[in-house]
């Protein structure tokens, strides 16, 4: 049975002559029955919810059509924060700003929140 979209794709076909089609060309599909799709970028997560998966393959070449609510994150996982905020003894606010501005790097968002607590609690003043 040929997908939703599919369907959606090629208006006044018939479902089952598009199936047809598709097997003579050489392409299947498949739902992928899936609760959440993450993608992971150098900069964030897409979040997809509530995905319709399709999974199409066409002669050998496999490739995935998602859709669904899509969600942007910053990529920072809880566990992360909560590890800066301990290990700084910070804000969860303080936390997460730190780990944005250091590209998720922990050690560095801990050392830039580190530093940032002993030149303030020194007196010194830096620009």
């Amino acid at each position: 049975m040929a997908s939703h979209s599919t369907i959606y794709m090629f208006p006044g076909l018939n479902p089952k002559d598009l199936q047809k089609a598709m097997k003579k060309m050489g392409i299947k599909q498949e739902e992928i029955e899936a609760t959440e799709v993450i993608i992971k970028t150098t900069s964030k997560d897409l979040i997809i919810r509530n995905p319709k998966v399709t999974k199409v393959n066409m002669m050998g070449q496999e490739s995935l059509q998602i859709s669904g609510e899509i969600e942007e994150s910053s990529g920072i996982s809880e566990d992360d924060v909560k590890t800066v905020m301990e290990q700084a003894k910070v804000s969860e606010k303080d936390a997460k700003a730190s780990l944005e501005k250091n590209k998720g790097d922990l050690a560095a968002a801990i050392l830039d929140l580190k530093k940032d607590w002993y030149y303030y609690s020194s007196g010194i003043t830096y620009i």
